[in-house]
């Protein structure tokens, strides 16, 4: 059966926002963050900390995952405290290393021949 224009409309909304949340993703430092976030939320310093970046980089990079909801934040006094906005994003960042140990994988067998 062929789609009406109003799901039409509506399947492209979901693709461009499906490309949007993808882009965010798309910076090796924000799926870092995304990847310490897993245990529970980090403050600012505790992020940088855990990941030998520059206070401005991370901050830079949770505002971007902010924008797209991927991250929540939390004020208590002078910190600021992240977390991950759904949980099943971790189990999209774990496929998604699955897919790339696959892959890698492949190639190690390739090179082998």
């Amino acid at each position: 059966m062929p789609q009406t224009q109003a799901q039409k409309r509506h399947s492209l909304k979901v693709t461009q926002m499906k490309a949007e949340f993808f882009k965010a993703l798309s910076n090796p430092l924000r799926i870092q963050i995304l990847d310490e976030l897993r245990e529970g939320e980090l403050s600012v310093s505790e992020i940088r900390d855990r990941l030998d970046v520059e206070l401005p980089n991370v901050s830079q990079q949770l505002a971007v995952l902010k924008a797209k909801n991927l991250v929540t934040a939390r004020k208590q006094g002078i910190n600021i405290y992240y977390s991950c906005s759904d949980s099943k994003t971790f189990r999209l960042l774990d496929v998604a290393r699955e897919i790339m140990n696959a892959h890698i994988s492949d190639l190690q067998k390739t090179l082998k021949r």
